[in-house]
């Protein structure tokens, strides 16, 4: 697999640096996943990607914007370290999935989705459950793991009450300073890597496509472009960008469904914007948040929280932290997106927590150095 590289070459003086341009094509899911399909239920078609077919299923659920193809390095390299499957949802409104409402994003309702999604799947595999969710979709983790019975650990990333709380007021203002949309794929790639929404070039190339769609300019779902026009020229003077160096990977046959996006160039005719508006979302926000560090203290299992910054814990978690309610570990390399700027180490870590908790497997070239990380 690809990744980042810079590097200087030696030039006689007054040639001045040069560096390696960055690679900005999307990245095939089909390099990350066994297998995709859609489960139907009563509310909707909801897209799932797969990895794996033994061991627990550890089923994922993606941040607000994001979609499943934001845990495809996860899903790669926590099946090196233990016998698992990887299942990782596009939540109603995101991705590819469709329902019968998709602007309704209350808690309760993603939460029913899940239960009904899951379900499903326990159909034809009877296996335990691990819900891992980032931000949003930790908030979903937690509320789920209250209703659905099979669930036997819970991992939560980047997300607690107090801090989510407290940054609500400025999110609005974070979400207009996005740009509303983008000319190809590749500015859209470059965006999130350059913005620092991912910090890892792989995750972008494979993870911004699933959150971005193709309409035409004269859409009238296209607004407030003149707004956005400078950040967009900020996106195209990069010099690392050429254009010629940029190989066409085939997308996946799902990844092509998406309306327009048969071909990662785009017509003059035709631009990228975000598959959810989140700033429509606002009315939904508090209701994710509000009661979460109670009820992810409540939970009578194996729990493990994970965040980028190591003042992120609220007083409720601190107080359940030094009483050992749950395993906590902080990852400060790390964007928001953890599990895509450090994909190894999340991966390590949650191996590391489901191997102590017997509730998976490890393989025979996976050490455990359990007195390191959990003592």
């Amino acid at each position: 697999m690809s990744s980042l590289r810079k590097s200087v070459l030696n030039k006689p003086r007054g040639f001045g640096l040069m560096r390696n341009p960055v690679d900005f094509t999307p990245l095939n899911p089909s390099e990350y996943f066994d297998s995709e399909e859609d489960i139907v239920t009563n509310n909707g078609s909801f897209h799932i990607y797969k990895k794996g077919n033994t061991g627990p299923i550890l089923f994922c659920l993606h941040g607000g914007g994001y979609s499943g193809l934001t845990w495809s390095l996860f899903a790669v390299e926590i099946c090196k370290n233990i016998e698992c499957q990887v299942i990782a949802i596009d939540l109603r409104g995101h991705g590819l999935s469709s329902s019968t409402d998709d602007s309704n994003l209350a808690l309760s309702t993603l939460t029913k989705d899940v239960e009904d999604v899951i379900g499903k799947i326990r159909e034809d595999n009877d296996v335990p459950i691990i819900l891992i969710g980032h931000s949003m979709g930790g908030a979903v983790a937690v509320d789920a793991a209250h209703f659905i019975d099979s669930i036997a650990g819970l991992c939560v990333i980047d997300v607690v009450e107090g801090t989510a709380l407290e940054a609500l007021s400025s999110m609005q203002n974070i979400l207009r300073g996005r740009p509303s949309s983008f000319k190809s794929l590749e500015n859209a790639i470059q965006w999130c890597f350059k913005s620092g929404q991912t910090r890892n070039i792989e995750a972008a190339r494979v993870s911004m496509p699933g959150q971005v769609v193709k309409v035409d300019k004269v859409d009238p779902v296209i607004n407030d472009m003149s707004n956005n026009l400078a950040i967009q020229e900020e996106v195209d003077e990069c010099d690392e960008i050429k254009e010629e160096n940029f190989a066409k990977p085939p997308l996946p046959k799902k990844l092509a469904s998406i309306p327009g996006v048969s071909s990662i160039s785009s017509t003059p005719s035709s631009i990228y914007t975000w598959r959810i508006d989140l700033k429509k979302t606002e009315s939904f926000w508090t209701g994710w948040f509000q009661g979460l560090s109670q009820k992810f203290l409540e939970l009578q299992l194996p729990k493990i929280l994970l965040l980028a910054n190591v003042n992120g814990l609220d007083t409720a978690l601190t107080v359940g932290q030094m009483q050992g309610k749950f395993q906590f570990k902080v990852l400060s390399k790390s964007g928001h997106a953890i599990h895509e700027d450090q994909p190894h180490q999340v991966a390590e870590i949650i191996s590391i927590y489901l191997v102590k908790h017997k509730l998976a497997n490890p393989k025979d070239d996976f050490e455990v150095p359990l007195p390191k990380l959990f003592a």
